[in-house]
């Protein structure tokens, strides 16, 4: 079975409909086309239930629909890396400093480089530096 690394940006767009994309659907998608399995941060976890409750609090979403969300989220085969935590101090934090990225980006950077694998994100400047230290963007034609 193939992995790759998950950011929450991807995830979010199958947890709120407003920010539905073309991208994160064929990554959603490949669970089922492709046998794949999602590597995720630590963080990844804590990044979803906080988008979820403030898209709550704002009326995005309903409880009902968090309900769902989290329901979908935990059918998928995403798995949760247990080292980052022990990194964030060391190599997160550098490669946010050498790279001017934050450290929740250089978190799941450091686990798609550590892994040696691709990464599935939305966020264009995350994309672009991933590609800039040999990480390739999951499911791009390179």
């Amino acid at each position: 079975m193939s992995q790759f690394v998950l950011d929450c940006s991807v995830t979010m767009s199958w947890c709120l409909t407003d920010e539905t994309n073309s991208y994160a659907d064929a990554v959603l998608n490949s669970f089922n086309t492709d046998r794949v399995e999602a590597l995720t941060p630590q963080l990844w976890s804590l990044e979803v239930a906080s988008v979820l409750l403030v898209a709550e609090r704002r009326g995005r979403i309903t409880q009902a629909q968090t309900t769902r969300a989290i329901t979908l989220l935990r059918a998928l085969p995403i798995v949760i890396d247990l080292q980052t935590a022990q990194r964030a101090m060391g190599d997160t934090i550098a490669l946010g400093r050498s790279l001017r990225i934050s450290a929740y980006d250089a978190t799941y950077l450091e686990l798609a480089m550590r892994e040696g694998l691709p990464l599935a994100t939305i966020d264009e400047r995350l994309a672009y530096v991933a590609n800039s230290c040999g990480v390739q963007t999951y499911l791009s034609a390179t």
